[in-house]
């Protein structure tokens, strides 16, 4: 089988990053061997980016994936695979975060990460283990010490980019005025139904990489939304395309000149959603998509608490719930 190519996109940090990633978030999750045969399939098929966090359960896998391929000769050298990794809202403390980011390289059996990012703009208590908490354990979260340690991790060597996960334009901004080095990739929400146009704005201005999450709503998972999938507009537009709704919302994400992590672990649709890269929509098209009503699918509530660092949604999204 030939390996689909994916287009780059170069970072601030002069690194470059396929412009299509795979998701490793999933419940239930399935064992590690099962897993790790998914993470080979996708490296096959062409994925050399693929996005994991100390939460998900899934490094390990992952790792375990890039060696084999490493062994099949799939893919030459560790160099090749581009690996996103994040540090958790425990670990989200000046003094944690090498070594939370130790801790995940050595679940990866690997000297570094592509990208590490801060997941939230949230710390929670050092004791919760995993999605086990409530608003009540959030704590604050000193934004400057955390992104110091976050440089210090690119200075060693042991992540080749940093960033962040979730920030909105105040964080953001926050963030920026005590950096000295700044994000490479803000990784948001964005689909047709939450477009982000404001915050990838501010990012483009600001020399940031918007990564889309939840492209498609999360369609038929834990959380998931049917707004992205079932939209009539994009359903029309796939039809007389020929396309699926997945490929139309991928190719719009693309041209936007932003990436996207896609998270599907079946083997033909992990191959449709790489073929995206030798066709447009056209303006009419665009047009009819830029007017799909807004509404953010993922809230976030569990961070929310009326006496706590967010007392409310419109503060833990910046004003943009």
């Amino acid at each position: 089988m030939e390996a689909k190519k994916v287009c780059e996109v170069l970072l601030n940090s002069e690194k470059n990053m396929p412009m299509i990633g795979l998701g490793t978030a999933t419940a239930p999750l399935p064992t590690n061997e099962a897993l790790t045969s998914i993470l080979l399939d996708a490296i096959e098929i062409g994925y050399r980016h693929f996005d994991t966090a100390s939460i998900y359960g899934t490094e390990e896998p992952l790792g375990e994936a890039v060696s084999k391929a490493l062994e099949l000769g799939l893919i030459k050298t560790r160099d090749e695979v581009f690996i996103t990794s994040k540090l958790w809202c425990t670990d989200a403390h000046p003094d944690l975060v090498l070594k939370a980011l130790q801790t995940t390289l050595k679940k990866l059996k690997m000297e570094y990460v592509d990208l590490y990012l801060i997941h939230w703009p949230v710390r929670l208590k050092p004791d919760i283990e995993g999605f086990n908490f409530t608003g009540k354990d959030v704590i604050p979260f000193e934004i400057k010490g955390t992104w110091k340690a976050m440089e210090d991790c690119y200075r060693l060597g042991l992540a080749k980019s940093i960033g962040v996960s979730n920030f909105g334009i105040k964080t953001l901004s926050l963030l920026l005025e005590n950096a000295t080095i700044s994000p490479a990739v803000n990784q948001v929400e964005m689909n047709p139904s939450w477009q982000q146009g404001k915050l990838r704005e501010f990012c483009m201005k600001k020399g940031i990489h918007v990564c889309a999450w939840s492209p498609l709503g999360a369609y038929k998972v834990f959380w998931g939304s049917n707004a992205v999938m079932e939209n009539p507009i994009l359903q029309k537009i796939a039809e007389a395309r020929n396309k699926s709704v997945p490929q139309i919302v991928l190719r719009w994400i693309h041209e936007q000149g932003t990436s996207v992590i896609v998270k599907s672990f079946n083997k033909e649709r992990m191959k449709q959603n790489l073929e995206i890269f030798d066709w447009e929509l056209n303006q009419e098209e665009v047009d009819k998509i830029n007017k799909i009503p807004q509404c953010r699918l993922y809230k976030a509530e569990m961070f929310v608490s009326e006496n706590g660092p967010y007392r409310s949604l419109e503060e833990l999204w910046d004003g943009d719930p």
